[in-house]
């Protein structure tokens, strides 16, 4: 076997290595941090050369070295795509690579790299077009695929590799894994020929459940990461994959066997796959997670004007519960009235009539006459005479079992013939053209007639494995979410200024296709619990914060110290408030509003910045122990510290090693007393406070 090297191609920090298995035409890439250009010891290492092209079609024989039934990559389809040429362009944002492959039966693949001007990360994504002159099926096709993993330690590398994952479930998002190679079975054999693989991912509509589609491997003996996400609202998979010294990574589309995903590519058409997002970097996880999100800056950067200084949004729900009504919204908006919020949301339950519960009567979206008896428009009135953006909420895709909706069975997702129910929801199909008219008129002409800026769109059950009406189960849950997509792309469409907020069950879809179209998120659904913090940090790994919506929900029983601990939440992502915002004394309120004024100091470091998790691991979220640290570092070293104490022995003093960029000069701080803080050779030194409570810094 002979590996010769293509190119060397760098982009910004990074170096792309493309080299071929001259043998039998294969290519494949690595990347390197550019500053360990050279440090390679490939010599050193047995390792293969795997094809970017990890496609598998019908018919095509399956891989082997125990690997059918594990894995769907290097079957015989991705070993007959032989490498043709590369083209390396200038654009007017970056650089583009583009990779050709062809197969001698008539089909190609374009492997497209784009980078953009001062970025961390790059876009990688495959284009399979069919030139034979019949129908192919396809049943496994990746986004990417990025070998030789570590190029920098000789042989295997024992004891050497790390991979992490972030998990995630309902009111539990984002817990970061981190499991040696050997954990996982992914130390190669003695004969270099069975393979490991570790395949894990996301069936359904909720495409973070169980796993945020990210993953990445540390090699900790050089500090070097690899990463990637993936954007896609539908089924996807990862792949962690061995056989010899080099560990591979690849994911994309879930394949036939993980995700019942099969696709008919006809005579002259073509298929693109999602996007994926990878970077590499020397440091830690949380410096590599920062590279692959702030990726989305662009896509906020270019959002609504007045999403640029993160203004502060109050939501109704967790005041009425799903019955807001002109009369207790009135009231609402007298008691925050002059408080420093911008947008005003109505939650769900706007349309629910007398007896009927809010979440199984969402389809036929009709104002309730009972709570708003003068017409919505007199609600939506006294939001903007109070200064305040009116918003309201949505569950677009999915239909309640109380809705005269949810008998449309003609325009409802069906799977093996019968309409597609769970007990409370059936699913709007997305790419039948009357159910696009009939969401125009119901949710954009809604938004129209009352002049609503914020949507909210909620998404409260899964399809799971998929529908009706395609190839394949698989490829009608990635039709149908690409329709949902399209949707929301049309809404923004046909009202350019618009605010949306993307919520799935809290925070299901915190991937970043939606995160690229919204202009924030519900970060969880965790609403009034003490795990609040730790969720909205480990979010920090996923999402922008400016994107990430925190709640703090206020309740009249709730001491100054409960309430100073949930308003600090707020200062890892977007601050947003509920609760009995009617019943509060002026001593609750006063905790409240220097929390709103040291919110808009900081805002600047929550919108650019980066973050570093401090303290101790917090063994559970549901009853934590011990403490934890989020410094936020923004431009010219300003900076935002914000420490949360929980149960538990605490030391008598947090000294933390402030990153040497920080600024070191104390210009504000927040706690529902005053806390105390200092800085002195470069260590920020904080008096802890009681257990489960909060306080937090800024410096300039």
């Amino acid at each position: 076997m002979a590996i010769e090297k293509i190119s060397s191609v760098k982009l910004g920090d990074m170096i792309l290595n493309f080299e071929q298995d001259t043998d039998y035409k294969r290519a494949g890439f690595y990347i390197i941090p550019a500053d360990m250009d050279g440090r390679e010891v490939c010599s050193k290492k047995f390792y293969r050369v795997n094809s970017m092209v990890q496609l598998k079609i019908v018919g095509d024989m399956y891989p082997n070295c125990y690997g059918h039934g594990q894995t769907m990559r290097n079957g015989e389809t991705s070993n007959l795509f032989e490498y043709q040429s590369q083209e390396i362009k200038d654009t007017n944002t970056g650089k583009e690579i583009h990779t050709f492959f062809r197969d001698r039966r008539g089909y190609k693949v374009e492997n497209i790299i784009a980078y953009y001007n001062d970025e961390l990360s790059f876009e990688m994504k495959n284009v399979f077009v069919n030139e034979s002159n019949k129908k192919v099926t396809l049943e496994m096709f990746s986004s990417f695929e990025l070998g030789n993993i570590t190029p920098f330690v000789e042989g295997i590398g024992a004891n050497s590799l790390l991979v992490h994952r972030l998990k995630s479930k309902w009111s539990h998002e984002g817990r970061l894994v981190t499991e040696t190679a050997e954990d996982l079975q992914l130390e190669p054999s003695w004969s270099n020929w069975s393979v490991g693989v570790e395949r894990f991912g996301q069936r359904g509509s909720m495409p973070v459940m169980k796993y945020f589609p990210f993953v990445a491997v540390e090699d900790a003996k050089n500090n070097v990461l690899w990463g990637a996400s993936l954007a896609h609202e539908a089924s996807w998979q990862m792949e962690l994959y061995r056989q010899d010294d080099g560990l591979h990574i690849s994911g994309g589309l879930a394949d036939r066997e993980f995700g019942h995903w099969m696709k008919d590519i006809n005579s002259g058409e073509s298929f693109e796959t999602p996007k994926a997002i990878i970077t590499v970097c020397n440091g830690d996880i949380d410096y590599l997670c920062h590279r692959l999100v702030t990726a989305g800056e662009k896509y906020v950067n270019n959002g609504p004007e007045c999403e640029q200084t993160l203004p502060i949004i109050f939501n109704e729900y967790c005041t009425t519960w799903g019955c807001p009504s002109h009369e207790n919204i009135s009231e609402i908006l007298n008691a925050i009235k002059g408080k420093g919020f911008d947008y005003f949301v109505i939650d769900c339950g706007w349309f629910k009539e007398d007896g009927i519960p809010w979440d199984i009567s969402m389809g036929d979206y009709n104002v309730s006459e009972s709570l708003f008896p003068e017409g919505l428009d007199k609600t939506v009135d006294i939001i903007k005479q109070t200064g305040l953006k009116p918003g309201i909420w949505f569950e677009i895709d999915n239909v309640g079992s109380a809705a005269k909706a949810y008998n449309e069975e003609e325009h409802l997702l069906k799977r093996d013939g019968y309409v597609l129910s769970t007990y409370s929801r059936r699913f709007w199909n997305m790419t039948d053209n009357w159910v696009t008219d009939y969401l125009s008129e119901k949710v954009i002409g809604t938004l129209k007639k009352y002049g609503f800026e914020y949507m909210k769109m909620d998404y409260n059950d899964t399809i799971g494995i998929g529908c009706d009406g395609f190839e394949s189960l698989g490829e009608g849950l990635r039709r149908n979410m690409e329709a949902s997509v399209d949707f929301v792309r049309r809404v923004k469409e046909e009202i350019p200024d618009i605010v949306l907020e993307n919520c799935a069950s809290g925070g299901h879809k915190l991937e970043p296709l939606m995160m690229s179209i919204c202009s924030m998120a519900s970060f969880s659904d965790a609403h009034e619990t003490e795990e609040i913090p730790i969720i909205a940090a480990n979010l920090h790994r996923t999402i922008l914060p400016r994107q990430s919506q925190i709640w703090a929900v206020i309740r009249k029983d709730d001491s100054l110290k409960r309430i100073g601990y949930s308003i600090a939440n707020t200062f890892l992502g977007r601050m947003c408030l509920s609760g009995d915002v009617t019943e509060l004394t002026d001593a609750q309120w006063d905790v409240i509003d220097r929390g709103i004024a040291f919110y808009k100091e900081i805002a600047g470091v929550i919108k650019e910045g980066r973050s570093y998790h401090m303290g101790p691991k917090i063994k559970s979220d549901r009853y934590p122990e011990g403490y934890q640290v989020v410094v936020r570092v923004g431009r010219e070293g300003e900076t935002l510290v914000v420490i949360h104490c929980f149960n538990g022995e605490l030391p008598k003093e947090i000294v933390l090693e402030l990153p040497e960029e920080c600024a070191d000069n104390i210009v504000g701080t927040y706690s529902y007393v005053n806390p105390d803080f200092k800085v002195k050779d470069g260590k920020l030194i904080y008096v802890t406070g009681e257990n489960m409570s909060a306080a937090a810094v800024h410096l300039k």
